[in-house]
């Protein structure tokens, strides 16, 4: 890793070789340099400054007006050299969000087919069992078909489990009744299956994009399983608003809270990660810490232009 001052004199050095002697060595320089700054976290408006700083530096000498004008117009070449590290990164990270974006269709594609499967083709075979059953019951003694209702009992456990997989797998309300009502059901179940009490509030009034609701309602499934698994919460909160044009969503929980190491970002669990992933590949961001109180906060913010995007 380049120290600031290492970075700012070579750069001075470099700009002060290029603006004497202008050729394509030194522009390799300046974009070595260029990844350098990258490398060690710096952002454009860091090494804009850095370059303004040795332009400043170069300039001090007494020169010509025209030798001048001439050094202006060659600070540029170099400049916009540094600057193409940052753009083929960027250009990169655009990529690469576009495949995440397309893995994540894919995914949705794949999760609807297994939803349709689970419901449909499962629910079709569960009905034969149950036909079946009835047939066998009714060529038995009453004493004998009475064990046949328990196994109709299960059967009964195993379709409503298997219908409440489907929905979550897919689920209609997201498509027909939009975001705030299938976080609302979503609560419901999770406080139902696990008995952690989960309130959702909304503010949000304008339409979702469909691959940003899908992306904000898994988020809020994965995390919430995530409470009620891990947290040893007694209540979790789901938020929902707009501000200005990005769509923000929050989780909170009152539980024992997450390591410091978790909250700063480093060695996530698959789930956190996955979440990052989803949230990244459409241009959002991810905030996970503790409270004011007790407990963890997650919350993701995404734009709403996300369908727009290249």
């Amino acid at each position: 890793m380049m120290s600031d001052a290492h970075l700012a004199r070579r750069y001075t050095d470099t700009l002060q070789h290029y603006l004497s002697q202008p050729d394509e060595d030194v522009l390799l320089t300046a974009y070595e340099l260029g990844r350098a700054a990258l490398g060690d976290g710096l952002g454009i408006l860091e090494i804009a400054t850095v370059h303004s700083h040795a332009l400043a530096r170069v300039l001090e000498r007494p020169q010509s007006e025209s030798e001048r004008t001439r050094l202006l117009e060659r600070q540029t070449d170099f400049f916009v050299e540094v600057l193409s590290a940052f753009e083929m990164t960027h250009r990169g990270f655009k990529d690469a969000n576009t495949v995440l974006r397309r893995l994540n269709d894919i995914l949705e594609g794949q999760a609807k087919r297994i939803a349709y499967t689970l419901h449909d083709e499962a629910s079709q075979l569960l009905a034969a069992v149950y036909l079946a059953l009835d047939e066998a019951s009714r060529e038995l003694p009453d004493k004998q078909a009475i064990r046949f209702t328990k196994v109709r009992d299960l059967l009964g456990m195993i379709e409503d489990r298997l219908r409440t997989l489907s929905h979550e797998l897919r689920p209609p309300m997201l498509e027909y009744l939009g975001l705030p009502p299938a976080l609302e059901i979503l609560a419901e179940g999770v406080s139902k299956r696990w008995g952690l009490p989960v309130t959702v509030n909304s503010t949000l009034t304008a339409d979702v994009p469909t691959a940003v609701g899908i992306t904000v309602y898994r988020v809020t499934q994965e995390a919430l399983t995530n409470v009620a698994k891990h947290a040893e919460a007694s209540r979790a909160e789901v938020d929902l608003r707009q501000i200005e044009h990005r769509l923000v969503c929050s989780v909170r929980d009152d539980g024992i809270g997450i390591a410091p190491a978790t909250a700063g970002g480093h060695h996530p669990g698959l789930g956190l990660f996955e979440i990052h992933e989803r949230v990244t590949a459409l241009g959002g961001i991810m905030r996970l810490g503790a409270n004011a109180d007790r407990g963890t906060d997650l919350t993701i913010e995404i734009p709403l232009e996300i369908e727009h995007m290249g």
